[in-house]
């Protein structure tokens, strides 16, 4: 089984953007429940299908199998929950660990948050001065929530 560990946290300034490589990803759910999450990813020319369980704490299971490109796009055409999700992902090295930050854009234009996956809930790491508050606990930032209640409604 595959496991991922993963904390969240809000971005509370630019310094990153200075930093590591960027891509675009689409991204849209074939099921968004909280137990089975399926979700299709095109990120570049690449894309994949990732099928997670429900999240206890940072840790849920996941598996991720790499799907051809032209049925990548024909899922988030045609099966996908609308609207997709698109971000540009900046990976971004510091103290040994890969951080993710996110820049959402459309309904979720202006939410930027960083991810970093462990090996373990317990695990340490320095954080880079430009992550601001834990959000990983807080379901209103999983991505799959993101479609029915996106950032720009929330004020």
């Amino acid at each position: 089984m595959g496991t991922e560990i993963e904390r969240k946290f809000l971005v509370r300034s630019d310094g990153w953007r200075s930093q590591g490589q960027s891509v675009l990803l689409r991204q849209g759910y074939l099921s968004s429940d909280p137990d089975r999450i399926v979700r299709v990813r095109i990120e570049g020319d690449a894309a994949v299908m990732t099928i997670k369980g429900r999240s206890r704490g940072a840790t849920r299971g996941e598996w991720e199998y790499p799907i051809p490109l032209q049925d990548a796009e024909a899922f988030l055409e045609q099966l996908c929950e609308q609207p997709l999700i698109e971000k540009t992902r900046t990976r971004i090295e510091h103290e040994g660990m890969v951080w993710e930050v996110d820049e959402f854009l459309g309904d979720n234009a202006g939410l930027v948050v960083a991810e970093i996956e462990l090996e373990s809930e317990d695990q340490t790491f320095s954080w880079p001065d430009w992550v601001g508050e834990e959000v990983t606990l807080d379901e209103r930032y999983f991505n799959a929530n993101l479609i029915r209640h996106p950032y720009s409604k929330w004020r």
